[in-house]
């Protein structure tokens, strides 16, 4: 269907694709002070926006929203279709909660209710 449109529609329609990509995402990076939104994830790296990202190498926090998914150790690998991809070496999940230093011997209740 895109051959029978002009360059200047297809130019358009990829803009607003994107446009509507970057408006819909949650993820996004934490490179020290800067916050760059990430454009797609999958199970091997990310790619961000190509004119406004940086060349990440090094730790990286990964957010979606406000909650902290992942640090992340990567690598700028290529540009491709105005977006930088990067690649991770190493990303590990951050624990919602610290870990504990002795055996626990029974559940905890996960709620208690007052007497009446």
């Amino acid at each position: 269907m895109t051959e029978y449109l002009t360059k200047d529609l297809q130019d358009a329609l990829e803009a607003a694709r994107r446009a509507a990509q970057r408006r819909s995402a949650r993820l996004c990076v934490h490179d020290g002070e800067e916050i760059h939104p990430v454009l797609r994830m999958w199970e091997t790296g990310f790619a961000l926006a190509a004119k406004d990202a940086p060349i990440l190498h090094g730790f990286v926090d990964l957010y979606d929203g406000p909650r902290h998914l992942y640090q992340c150790l990567v690598m700028t690998s290529r540009d491709e279709e105005g977006e930088r991809v990067y690649e991770f070496k190493r990303h590990s999940r951050v624990a919602d909660s610290a870990p504990v230093d002795f055996e626990r011997t029974e559940a905890e209740p996960a709620l208690r209710l007052p007497r009446l």
